[in-house]
């Protein structure tokens, strides 16, 4: 019953934001920028879209074998696909992370190592996120005069600052195991087992520097591809999104994404890409245009992973069979 009633706050959440988007947004100036769409242009956005799916995969696979956890490539990449279904597709709580940590833990019956590699993969996802947007704001404020982003400059850069301190903190076994004791605090008891599951992920890195510095690199070279994605898709319809604006939000957007309040982030979307873009001047059509569009490759990029999910379903009881 509560997984119901979330499921309908969260397509309550995405109507609105979607009417709020065309609210704030004169609904014919969109489509009359979604009419000029080069066929090519989204062609080619999808095509980068799907090697960022796989680049994350590789970024995985490093993680993985630090761990000494040595999934063959294709199937790690199978497991990060139907992950993108899931996020996109379905209203259950049952998130992308959740499910492909859930299908690595079937193949390879480590269910702790699975878990402790989802976790560490999605905060140095983060962390390559901050410090593009980081770099991309000095060099918008302090190289191209772009002083009306100052302010976005202060918090990207002190949003990494927090998460690499964090994440070295995350480190130390001394640190964590001090960290530990403010969770015995009546009140902070229950967030204990999340601590320990954080805790043990970051302890099964400490001494994997290579390949956490490796896993970095990997994740900003995604990065780079939604980023071309973005930009592709901006392409197709006149050009209007500066590429330095979209190397500063596109992780910015990325983080807000994050959030689980809608379904695979429809609404979110449409609402933050006009108010982010809105700082460097962007059309807010232009900008909805283009967040539309994105939706779109996601959603499209994603369904290999329904139909690897479906055969991987199918599978499983002929195997039992066996």
């Amino acid at each position: 019953m509560r997984d119901k009633l979330t499921n309908l706050l969260k397509i309550f959440i995405s109507l609105a934001l979607i009417a709020l988007a065309f609210y704030l947004v004169d609904f014919r100036q969109v489509m009359a920028q979604l009419r000029q769409v080069q066929p090519l242009y989204f062609v080619a956005a999808l095509a980068f879209y799907m090697v960022a799916i796989t680049v994350n995969g590789a970024k995985w696979h490093v993680l993985l074998r630090a761990q000494g956890v040595n999934v063959p490539f294709p199937a790690v990449l199978r497991f990060i696909f139907v992950g993108f279904f899931f996020n996109n597709f379905l209203p259950a709580n049952v998130g992308g992370d959740v499910m492909r940590g859930f299908s690595l833990a079937r193949y390879t019956d480590r269910a702790a190592d699975a878990a402790v590699s989802v976790i560490v993969d999605r905060v140095i996802g983060l962390m390559a996120y901050m410090a593009t947007a980081a770099i991309a704001a000095v060099i918008a404020v302090n190289f191209t005069g772009r002083a009306e982003l100052e302010q976005v400059e202060w918090v990207a850069l002190v949003a990494l600052a927090v998460l690499a301190l964090g994440f070295g903190v995350l480190l130390s076994r001394r640190l964590r195991m001090l960290i530990s004791r403010i969770f015995q605090i009546r009140f902070l008891a229950p967030l204990a087992p999340l601590w320990g599951r954080v805790s043990d992920a970051f302890g099964a890195y400490r001494f994997r520097y290579a390949a956490l510095v490796t896993a970095f690199g990997i994740a900003l070279v995604g990065i780079a591809c939604t980023t071309i994605v973005n930009w592709l898709l901006s392409q197709s319809m006149g050009g209007l999104m500066p590429l330095e604006a979209i190397f500063l939000f596109n992780p910015l957007i990325a983080l807000v994404l994050m959030i689980p309040v809608s379904i695979g982030g429809i609404g979110v979307n449409q609402t933050a890409y006009p108010f982010f873009y809105g700082l460097a001047g962007v059309p807010a059509d232009h900008a909805l245009a283009v967040s539309i569009l994105m939706q779109a490759i996601a959603l499209l990029g994603s369904l290999p992973g329904g139909v690897l999910w479906f055969l991987g379903k199918r599978q499983a009881p002929a195997s039992a069979e066996r």
